[in-house]
């Protein structure tokens, strides 16, 4: 069933977790550094403790999220509570990164009562700017590219690795610029032309995420990727169990590459289970379908792996216990296989 992640921003008060008593593994050398990690709201480090948890599982990277707006993650970046969490992040070598769906915030929808022609054209032939925008579009471009360099610079990733996503199951342009063009062709427009413009103005070694999900599941048919480009497989439609997927990752890592390919899974995605209504259900955790999951992205060469771990907060650890066994369980599978 296709669905789409959408924020439910409600919370639940907190609840006292007691401090976690095992031994952290040591952490990699940098260079060595492949990606095991969880992407988190805001909101769910109401769990203060979850650095300490992922380190305990062997996690070396928490992704912070935003589904629509960035002012709920720029509040909690310049917080006490922010800055307690990335102190700790720091003690405990966990690599923060944010990954955003971003374009709203990268083209503001108030510029469409400027100029039209910065957004796409729908189905009936308008202007629309319900969704992503116009990628033929120079203006566009370089207004979503000096943006982008502005969040860049605001949330900066300790690994150099930025992702900046499209509307959430938004259309493309339906223009007929577009033709023969597909989503993933159109997004690479924009993200080619972002990460030119971060690598300049931010880090020279900048890379960027083009996330395979929704309406980019399929791969880009005219556009290649610029060097530094890599895959985020976000397989949200498809069962985790069928060929399909595994065919839509093969496909899409012949254009993008195995190297820096990351896979962003739902195991621990209690948003998604929740049907993104508070209160959270206990997650109906299945270790036998990740194990398999993880065994099949290692075949086909896939070093970066995280999931959603959204809704695992104080309220998630205070009605339904706590969670702490199902996320060692699954830093366990990354770090075996």
């Amino acid at each position: 069933m296709l669905v789409s992640r959408r924020q439910a921003l409600r919370i639940g008060g907190t609840a006292t977790i007691a401090t976690l008593g095992s031994v952290i593994p040591a952490a990699e050398p940098t260079a060595e550094r492949t990606t095991r990690g969880v992407v988190l709201y805001p909101f769910d480090l109401s769990l203060a403790d979850w650095p300490e948890r992922a380190a305990k599982a062997g996690l070396n990277t928490i992704g912070l999220h935003a589904a629509q707006r960035f002012d709920v993650l720029t509040d909690f970046v310049h917080s006490a509570a922010g800055d307690r969490f990335f102190a700790d992040c720091k003690k405990l070598d966990i690599a923060v990164e944010y990954e955003l769906h971003a374009m709203g915030e990268l083209l503001s929808r108030e510029l469409y009562y400027k100029d039209p022609t910065l957004f796409r054209v729908d189905g009936t032939g308008r202007r629309n700017p319900d969704a992503n925008c116009n990628p033929f579009s120079a203006t566009a471009l370089d207004i979503i590219a000096e943006k982008a360099v502005q969040c860049a610079q605001r949330f900066k990733s300790d690994t150099g690795r930025y992702f900046y996503w499209p509307d959430d199951g938004g259309k493309w342009d339906e223009s007929p610029q577009a033709k023969g063009m597909n989503a993933s062709d159109q997004s690479l427009l924009v993200e080619n032309h972002i990460l030119n413009a971060l690598r300049r103005h931010v880090d020279p070694r900048a890379t960027l995420a083009h996330i395979c999900y929704h309406e980019t599941m399929e791969p880009p048919r005219l556009v290649k990727p610029v060097d530094g480009v890599f895959l985020e497989f976000a397989p949200i439609e498809r069962d985790a169990k069928t060929a399909s997927k595994l065919a839509a990752l093969a496909a899409n890592m012949r254009i993008f590459g195995a190297q820096t390919s990351q896979v962003l899974e739902y195991w621990l995605d209690v948003s998604l289970y929740s049907g993104w209504r508070r209160p959270a259900v206990k997650l109906p955790w299945n270790e036998q379908d990740c194990r398999a999951d993880v065994a099949a992205y290692r075949k086909m060469g896939v070093r970066h792996i995280t999931t959603f771990a959204t809704y695992i907060d104080a309220d998630y650890a205070r009605r339904n216990g706590d969670p702490q066994p199902v996320i060692e369980a699954y830093g366990k599978i990354l770090r075996q296989s």
